[in-house]
């Protein structure tokens, strides 16, 4: 039995998912999340055998949520169910530990193929994502997020800032004191050379972090 967590924050998508998964037998899904952390969460606690989610989700991106899950639950596979597939986003998300990447405008039978196919640890990709020129033969798992210069704390702190959270706000959903948030704020400021929160906000709408 396979079992699957799957995360995205537009319910449409999700009943989307559920019911393909739940025409499979050998299927289950043991958890749904509508955001990252949620989905982080869920794999910790479900152990589960791939983890289906997007690349833009609230609260924790898809891209900083699949590195989360593939360093505390080495076991689980994820598998980005998206509509994004420029070469920055793709590479990003091998580098975080994806071994699938498969486009929401692939058909039904694709996406089942490929949660089979990462269950049994093995990659899959979207004939698009290869269109891209992405090198099969390349070890993208051991290299920097190309997606940014930022560590994984300071895009945290821009993506909630950019989702409209205060520093305060910020400060409690990850359980550390304004200073610090205010400390990873201005650190990402400066590398990103940017000085206003319109700037941090179109950032990270252009690398995805929050839907624009």
């Amino acid at each position: 039995m396979v079992r699957i967590v799957i995360a995205d924050d537009h319910i449409v998508v999700r009943l989307g998912l559920r019911a393909l998964i739940r025409a499979r037998s050998d299927f289950v899904i043991c958890g749904e999340a509508s955001n990252g952390r949620e989905a982080v969460a869920l794999a910790i606690e479900q152990r589960p055998d791939v983890v289906v989610l997007d690349v833009s989700l609230p609260a924790l991106n898809g891209i900083d949520a699949t590195q989360q899950i593939r360093k505390t639950v080495p076991d689980a596979e994820v598998l980005i169910f998206t509509r994004h597939y420029d070469e920055e986003t793709v590479r990003a998300a091998i580098a975080a530990g994806a071994r699938g990447y498969v486009l929401r405008s692939e058909s039904d039978e694709q996406v089942v193929k490929a949660i089979a196919t990462l269950a049994q640890h093995q990659s899959f990709y979207s004939g698009q994502v290869w269109d891209i020129r992405l090198d099969p033969t390349a070890d993208y798992t051991n290299g920097a997020n190309p997606a940014s210069t930022l560590t994984a704390r300071e895009r945290e702190v821009v993506q909630l800032i950019a989702e409209g959270n205060s520093n305060k706000k910020v400060a409690q959903m990850l359980s550390i004191s304004v200073k610090t948030v205010e400390t990873h704020r201005a650190a990402a400021m400066h590398k990103l050379k940017i000085h206003s929160t319109a700037d941090l906000v179109r950032y990270a709408v252009r690398k995805k972090l929050v839907e624009p």
